[in-house]
């Protein structure tokens, strides 16, 4: 049901409306559609799906908005962990730490908070170990 509803979505949204404030997918862009839905496909459990639309969201959302960009990284990171691709994540989660510096946002701290809680696991790992530190100081 909820895959049916993104294809719909996905159609108002393409669709321009006939006269102004008649859609009501009129304030969707693609690239916002493409990040949503990533993020309700991870949900549902589809994260090779949720990992395509959340490329698709950078490479049409997130090119020019660094805040937008940090936050579909962040996401990116989680998903990656998700499918169990540990080096992928952390690697994406780099590029959201340096895409969020000098960024103040309530999300892009969330997104910080949820990746130092999900790296706890991995205290061993170097790699891990710098990633907490760095979100750390971005969140002070």
């Amino acid at each position: 049901m909820a895959t049916k509803r993104l294809a719909i979505t996905e159609s108002a949204i393409g669709r321009p409306a006939v006269a102004g404030g008649e859609s009501w997918a009129a304030h969707y862009s693609p690239g916002r559609w493409a990040h949503e839905s990533g993020m309700i496909l991870t949900r549902l459990g589809d994260l090779d799906a949720a990992e395509e639309h959340l490329h698709l969201a950078l490479d049409i959302h997130g090119l020019d908005r660094r805040r937008t960009r940090a936050i579909v990284l962040a996401d990116l990171g989680a998903v990656r962990l998700r499918q169990g691709d540990v080096d992928g994540a952390m690697a994406t989660w780099n590029d959201f730490l340096e895409c969020a510096e000098g960024i103040r946002s309530v999300k892009v701290q969330a997104a910080l908070h949820d990746m130092r809680v999900r790296l706890r696991r991995y205290q061993g790992m170097s790699e891990a170990q710098a990633l907490r530190e760095k979100a750390a100081r971005l969140s002070a």
